[in-house]
């Protein structure tokens, strides 16, 4: 069995995340290393996996036309933003700096 380690690029999917797995190669006449990155789709076996996060996957039966890995475990997780929170920070954010101009510009007329 083959297993691969990536970073999962797109979590969109119902039960499926896109990995790209780097890799080295040489260069047959210059004799120069380059990097080579290559999409994996893969089934996320019921796990909570974001974008960002390290995983490895083991190669499997195909699953549909493209999958053919399913993660195994994550290594490393990226770390989460919860939106709504996100959402009323960009928000006070905001309101701060409407706040501020409104004072200078009355401040200014005074």
């Amino acid at each position: 069995m083959r297993t691969k380690t990536g970073t999962v690029t797109s979590a969109k999917m119902t039960g499926t995340v896109t990995v790209v797995v780097h890799s080295q190669l040489m260069h047959p006449i210059y004799k120069k290393r380059f990097r080579v990155s290559k999409k994996f789709l893969a089934d996320t076996n019921g796990l909570d996996i974001h974008e960002g996060d390290q995983v490895t996957m083991i190669e499997c039966r195909p699953m549909s036309k493209n999958k053919h890995f399913k993660v195994t475990e994550i290594l490393v997780a990226a770390p989460r933003v919860d939106e709504i929170s996100e959402e009323k920070d960009l928000d006070k954010a905001l309101n701060r700096k409407a706040e501020q101009a409104a004072d200078s510009t009355s401040t200014s007329n005074s």
